[in-house]
């Protein structure tokens, strides 16, 4: 099921199944949210949950039991329950289930909120710890921008800017055995805000920089100042994703809280970097937006 929320003219669509954003488009029709092409990636927006990439041979301990834990965790799979929709409004909710307890153990309930605001869509991420222990998670997002927005540009025409000066350094991920190095990051160039795209940066997969200083980033052509920001203020890292190659027409900002596994961390999950711990009968919001620029 598909809902569609509006506001002064711009329109977000959101599919129940993953509770996913589709769609992002402003009053000239402008669409800026990639269309899930097979061909390049089948998804648009997947919610990261419970986990954020990959646990070592899709396997991991929680509570010393051993579960299979797909990558990014099984929401993109996950039917959600439509709770509200309004006019530029709409929220859903996925609660466990047997299914959910294969690969994860604890009861929870996990709502996520769309609010569209002009051209502000507004993202609100809600964990319920319904459990009677703590319960630990990793949470993020990934949705793809499409990139470049308008012919006769090119990927390499948009930057990424940081709303703060960085550490331009992104850990460095090890194909062969499917983990981030601990000790090895790529330098993309001095401290500073901009990084220049191209689609050789992502020959080693993913950039992930690592509890950046900023809790805002765009990614926009600097000639034109079109394109997207987004904020992630309850996020402390961020990593920007396109196929290997170079020739997929799109770029996914991806703010997390966790990651995928680095080589130096064992197979429990509690010991994963960043993880998350929500006392029995608590919930915890995770805020971020998309404006259009």
């Amino acid at each position: 099921m598909r809902v569609t929320i509006t506001s002064h003219g711009y329109e977000a669509v959101i599919e129940s199944l993953g509770a996913e954003l589709k769609s992002l488009k402003s009053p000239d029709g402008k669409e800026y949210i990639w269309n899930a092409d097979p061909k390049h990636w089948m998804r648009s927006s997947p919610l990261l949950f419970p986990t954020i990439g990959n646990v070592r041979n899709n396997k991991t301990i929680i509570a010393g039991k051993e579960y299979s834990m797909p990558k990014h965790g099984f929401c993109k799979e996950s039917e959600f329950t439509l709770l509200e929709q309004t006019e530029n409004r709409a929220a859903f909710s996925l609660t466990d289930s047997p299914l959910t307890h294969e690969s994860y153990p604890f009861s929870f309930e996990l709502r996520l909120t769309y609010e569209l605001e002009e051209s502000k869509l507004k993202m609100t991420y809600l964990v319920i710890n319904r459990d009677t222990d703590s319960m630990i998670y990793h949470i993020g997002a990934h949705p793809g921008f499409n990139c470049p927005l308008e012919e006769g540009e090119a990927f390499s025409d948009y930057v990424i800017e940081f709303a703060q000066d960085e550490r331009l350094e992104s850990y460095v991920y090890d194909l062969e055995n499917m983990c981030f190095f601990a000790d090895k990051r790529m330098v993309h160039g001095a401290t500073g805000k901009m990084l220049k795209l191209s689609g050789e940066l992502f020959d080693q997969d993913a950039l992930y920089f690592y509890h950046t200083n900023s809790r805002s980033v765009a990614l926009k052509n600097p000639v034109s100042g079109k394109g997207i920001r987004m904020d992630y203020p309850d996020f402390v890292s961020i990593a920007f994703w396109t196929p290997m190659g170079g020739n997929a027409p799109f770029l996914c900002l991806e703010p997390w809280n966790g990651s995928g596994i680095f080589e130096d961390e064992d197979d429990h999950f509690a010991n994963k970097r960043d993880i998350q711990t929500l006392a029995a009968g608590k919930q915890k919001e995770y805020r971020l937006s998309i404006s259009i620029l």
